[in-house]
């Protein structure tokens, strides 16, 4: 009786493996030939300015309105909104890139904030923003 062959169902992985290790041998003497990129970094003529303390408007309770300057000092000023008008303008005349945040009072009703913001956005003050506490 003859006997069948059977078909053989595995792969012979013997000459993948010898082609990776030539692969690798090749990758290895070739690596250090290779020089890497260099970045050639663009250099700025002066240093970049410091950022700028924004300007605080507070807003009580009550109304009143105060004005808190911390690139020059941590005093509050308080003004009326005429004056609060000409304290912005001349502070960002003598730095542009000065914000202007408001801090309204929790108590405050939010009609008082945004009389605010539209007199200092009918000034023609830049960078307007309002002021937040994070939550703890």
């Amino acid at each position: 009786m003859a006997r069948r062959r059977r078909a053989m169902a595995e792969i012979n992985v013997v000459p993948y493996i010898d082609v990776m290790l030539v692969l690798l041998i090749i990758f290895m003497v070739a690596a250090p030939l290779i020089n890497p990129g260099q970045i050639d970094l663009p250099q700025v003529g002066s240093k970049l300015d410091p950022a700028v303390a924004p300007m605080e408007v507070r807003v009580r309770a009550n109304g009143d309105l105060a004005v808190v300057d911390r690139s020059r000092s941590a005093d509050e000023i308080r003004v009326n909104k005429a004056r609060l008008l000409e304290i912005i303008r001349a502070a960002q005349q003598a730095r542009p890139n000065q914000a202007v945040v408001i801090a309204g009072d929790k108590a405050v009703r939010y009609e008082e904030v945004l009389k605010v913001m539209d007199l200092l956005q009918q000034g023609q003050v830049k960078r307007v923003g309002l002021l937040a506490r994070p939550a703890q």
